[in-house]
């Protein structure tokens, strides 16, 4: 391990050469706060490298705009992404690898394998959820052989995990098998700074740049349209609200799988549902929201959930852990059961219907935000887990 002026124990003066393993530096969860947290951990002493399997738009200038050099692997195929990558370990001699995401994952774990270098994965979903059964585009003999290479690499070649939820650690002590005390839960933070603040001229500018009237009541939800966003559900929450005035839902978010039945069940809504697409001033859209609505059926982290607490919405959202582990139930948030749009609809008219209700849930989940997912508090324990990985290896000269 690299430490400058210290030949002992990990310190704040320890330089730390991460090199992280992602499939693709697009606009996920995962993608957006990687990039967050690089100029952070960069001046708290990590030396960061990126390595992707292909090169996606999205948040591949950011990385490098924070002082992360980026390689794009050149082979196809397993076989010559595990060569090429464990050669690249070999060149660059880093001091910890974190895996990210299922394919990088697996290939950074086999690529490490042998070297000395210790891998540290992170779970950031519940990718091995029984729910996901009932999407039809799932194949379970597929998902059954994932989850075995899954499990066989990640017992046998992984130091430590870092999980972003309690649920992402409980899953994978069921559905991998790992050892609970080989878990690390580090929540991911957002940056206040570039959330901003919620006030009533912000909520009217951003109003007016999205062509909204001050007395429509508008519902926003972000995510990627697939089956597990439960957004088809809240399009039809939506439609049962027709007689309650003027109530309106956009969707922000990349296309996906679901996109042409999502199209297709909001047609007859007119302009009372708006599909956005995928959208870099997402809380601008927030801020001229009276409500965030998270219909999904499972997660890992609720980051879009976290993203709107902190710009002081009152939340409407499914009954599921990850869920439950952000928010205040019935206080910073009203819960109901997932699948259920009935349900969704009398839980989104209830807190539109009671201003004072709202906007005592909107100030709770500030205060929540501000208090337990900030960047700053995610940076800090990232740094601790990097830190006690590496202690193994500077106690033993490593």
């Amino acid at each position: 391990m690299s430490a400058p002026g210290s030949a002992g124990h990990p310190d704040r003066a320890t330089t730390m050469r991460v090199l992280y393993a992602i499939e693709g530096l697009g606009t996920g969860g995962t993608e957006r706060s990687l990039a967050e947290m690089l100029p952070p951990l960069t001046a708290a002493g990590v030396e960061p490298e990126v390595v992707c399997l292909f090169r996606r738009e999205g948040c591949h200038a950011a990385v490098e705009a924070a002082g992360a050099p980026v390689t794009v692997l050149d082979a196809h195929g397993w076989a010559g992404r595990l060569r090429e990558l464990r050669r690249h370990l070999g060149e660059r001699q880093p001091d910890l690898v974190h895996t990210m995401l299922f394919r990088t994952d697996l290939l950074g774990r086999l690529a490490a394998a042998g070297t000395g270098v210790p891998v540290l994965g992170s779970l950031v979903g519940t990718p091995y959820a029984p729910t996901r059964l009932r999407d039809p585009r799932i194949d379970p003999r597929r998902l059954g052989l994932a989850r075995r290479a899954d499990s066989w690499t990640a017992r046998r070649l992984c130091r430590h995990f870092h999980a972003v939820s309690r649920t992402a650690a409980e899953a994978a002590v069921r559905d991998l098998g790992l050892p609970p005390e080989r878990i690390t839960v580090v929540p991911r933070g957002r940056d206040p700074r570039r959330l901003g603040s919620p006030s009533p001229r912000r909520r009217a500018r951003s109003r007016e740049r999205l062509g909204l009237g001050d007395d429509e009541r508008v519902v926003v939800t972000a995510g990627r349209h697939e089956f597990q966003k439960g957004q088809l559900d809240l399009v039809e929450a939506i439609a049962r609200l027709a007689d309650r005035g003027r109530t309106l839902l956009l969707i922000a978010g990349r296309e996906g799988t679901l996109t042409p039945e999502l199209r297709s069940a909001a047609a007859p809504l007119g302009d009372r549902v708006r599909l956005l697409g995928h959208r870099d001033d997402l809380p601008e859209i927030l801020a001229a929201a009276d409500l965030f609505a998270f219909p999904s059926l499972y997660e890992g982290m609720p980051g879009a959930v976290i993203e709107a607490m902190a710009l002081g919405l009152p939340v409407v959202a499914s009954d599921i852990p990850p869920v439950r582990e952000v928010v205040e139930p019935g206080v910073s948030a009203l819960l109901v059961p997932p699948g259920e749009p009935g349900s969704l609809a009398a839980a989104i008219d209830a807190m539109l219907a009671d201003r004072e209700r709202a906007s005592a849930a909107g100030r709770r989940g500030r205060e929540i935000f501000e208090g337990r997912f900030t960047l700053e508090r995610s940076v800090r324990g990232m740094l601790d887990l990097y830190r006690r990985q590496l202690e193994p290896i500077a106690a033993g000269g490593g």
